[in-house]
């Protein structure tokens, strides 16, 4: 069964522009490999001041992370997008994620979809 994640990281304010066009296209691999490893329905979302906020659905999104962490194109991407964000602290984007706890879901409490 699928679920939903949402995650945190901060890209650093001057590099938000180059962030943007980086992901106007991602390297064809890049998004194979996501596929692959079960990640669905992923976004990203970017606040001026550096907030990204992610969204995924995956069954299981450890496993999902594992597997890509496993692939060249995902070592090569994190080394690259690595710089623009703040607080890694030596990891790459994927290993800095803060997920979020999700407490509602409309679909969850409408009549007729429990």
């Amino acid at each position: 069964m699928s679920r939903r994640h949402c995650f945190l990281l901060r890209v650093r304010p001057d590099r938000l522009d180059e962030y943007r066009r980086r992901h106007q296209q991602v390297w064809p691999e890049m998004l194979r490999a996501l596929a692959e490893t079960g990640w669905r329905n992923y976004s990203l979302f970017l606040r001026g001041d550096g907030l990204l906020v992610g969204y995924v659905e995956a069954d299981d999104l450890q496993a999902s992370l594992d597997a890509m962490a496993r692939t060249d194109v995902n070592a090569r991407w994190q080394a690259e997008m690595a710089p623009f964000f703040v607080g890694l602290e030596g990891g790459g984007p994927d290993e800095g994620l803060v997920l979020l706890q999700e407490v509602f879901h409309l679909e969850d409490q409408l009549p007729g979809n429990s």
